[in-house]
C-alpha cells in the first residue's frame, strides 16, 4: 500500500498559540497564511484551541463559528482542519472530584464541537494534544514537595482510572461529530503524564471504542521514549487496535524540519506503510506563550505581514516550505 501522496497539514504553532476567534483583524492574518501555505502544497491546518478560564463554552463556540464564517467568505470552505487541545487544572478529567470531572467533560465536548465546525462538519477529522492530564501541572504533596519516580507513578494509578468513564463518554460524543481523539504523550519535563506512546496505549486499551487513540510525535519519540524496539511495538499495537490517529513531524528542538535530528530511517519505515495521513509539520515558533513555556532561545522565524523582515533569519513561510519538501521526500522513500 503506497501512501506517498499522503495529505500534509501545517501546525498554526508556526504563527500563534491563540486564534483570537473574536478578532476579525486576527482572522485576516490567518486567512492570508492559509492561502499562502495552500499554494506551497499543504492540504490542511492544525489550529490551536486555546484554553479559556470560562464555563460559558457556548460563547466560545459562537466565536469559532464566526471565525469559520470568515474562512468560508474567503473561499476556504473546503480546507480541512484538525485541532490541538490541552486540558487545564480547572478542567481535569483525572480529578478525584466528580464535579470537576464533569466540568472537564463539558470542556472537552466543547472542543470536539469546535473541531467539527472548523472542519466544516465533513467528518473524519482529529482533535489532538495533551488533553488527558492537565498540561504542565505537576502534582505536589501538601508540603509543596513534588512527586517523582515511584511516588508519581503510584499517584497516577487512580487518576488514570478516574478518566476512563470520562473518555468513554467523550468518545461516544466525538463519534457523532466524526472527530477522532488523538491523545498526545508529552515529555516528562513538560508534563507528568502520559509521557510515552506506551502510556497512551495502556490507557486507551481500557476503552472499548477505538475513537480514542494516540498521536505519534517525532520530537517526543526521540526525547521521551524508551527506544526503537518499543517504538516499533507501539506502531504495531496502535495499528492493530486502529488507534494510530495522528503523526506529528517535529524536530527535537521544535524548530525547522530541514536539517533536523529527526531519525527518518527509524520512524518512517514503520509509520509510512501503515499510515495514510494526514501528517502534521509542527514547528513551535517563538510566539507567546512558547517563548517562556518552552524556554526558546532561538530567534523567531519572522512572520510575513506581521513582523518586519529580518535578512539573516528565515521567515515562517521559508521554514514551512522547506518542511513540506523534506517530508514529502521522506514519505516517498519509505512508502
Amino acid at each position: 500500500m503506497s501512501h506517498a501522496a499522503a495529505k500534509i497539514n501545517l501546525s498554526f504553532f508556526m504563527f500563534t498559540a491563540n486564534l483570537q476567534p473574536g478578532d476579525q483583524r486576527a482572522a485576516s492574518h490567518w486567512i492570508r497564511h492559509i492561502k499562502t501555505m495552500l499554494d506551497v502544497g499543504y492540504t490542511g491546518f492544525d489550529l490551536p484551541i486555546a484554553p479559556v478560564q470560562t464555563y460559558d463554552h457556548e460563547a466560545e463556540i459562537d466565536d469559532y463559528k464566526r471565525l469559520k464564517e470568515s474562512f468560508n467568505k474567503a473561499g476556504l470552505e473546503h480546507v480541512r482542519f484538525t485541532t490541538n487541545v490541552a486540558t487545564t487544572r480547572s478542567f481535569d478529567p483525572t480529578s478525584p472530584y466528580a464535579e470537576q470531572r464533569r466540568e472537564a467533560l463539558n470542556y472537552l465536548t466543547s472542543r470536539v464541537r469546535i473541531t467539527g465546525l472548523l472542519d466544516g462538519d465533513q467528518g473524519d477529522t482529529i482533535m489532538a494534544g495533551p488533553f488527558l492530564f492537565p498540561y504542565n501541572q505537576f502534582p505536589t504533596l501538601d508540603s509543596g514537595d513534588p512527586l517523582w519516580s515511584d511516588r508519581l507513578q503510584d499517584w497516577l494509578v487512580p487518576r488514570y482510572a478516574n478518566a476512563v468513564p470520562v473518555f468513554a463518554e467523550l468518545a461516544d460524543f466525538a463519534a457523532k461529530y466524526g472527530v477522532k481523539l488523538a491523545i498526545e504523550p508529552v515529555d516528562h519535563w513538560e508534563t507528568p503524564a502520559p509521557n510515552t506512546v506506551s502510556d497512551v496505549l495502556d490507557f486507551t486499551s481500557r476503552l472499548e471504542s477505538s475513537q480514542t487513540g494516540a498521536t505519534f510525535d517525532t520530537a517526543h519519540i526521540v526525547l521521551g521514549s524508551t527506544g526503537p524496539d518499543i517504538f516499533r511495538d507501539n506502531v504495531r499495537t496502535a495499528t492493530e487496535q486502529q488507534r494510530l490517529h495522528y503523526v506529528h513531524i517535529s524536530p527535537p528542538d521544535r524548530g525547522a524540519v530541514k536539517g533536523s535530528w529527526i531519525p527518518w530511517d527509524v520512524i518512517l519505515p514503520e509509520i509510512a506503510p501503515v499510515y495514510a495521513g494526514p501528517y502534521l509539520v509542527e514547528v513551535f515558533n517563538a510566539v507567546p506563550p512558547f517563548v517562556n513555556l518552552m524556554r526558546l532561545t532561538r530567534r523567531r522565524f519572522w512572520i510575513p505581514g506581521q513582523d518586519p523582515p529580518v535578512s539573516s533569519v528565515l521567515s515562517a513561510y521559508d521554514v514551512a516550505r522547506d518542511g513540506i519538501v523534506i517530508l514529502r521526500e521522506q514519505i516517498a522513500k519509505y512508502s
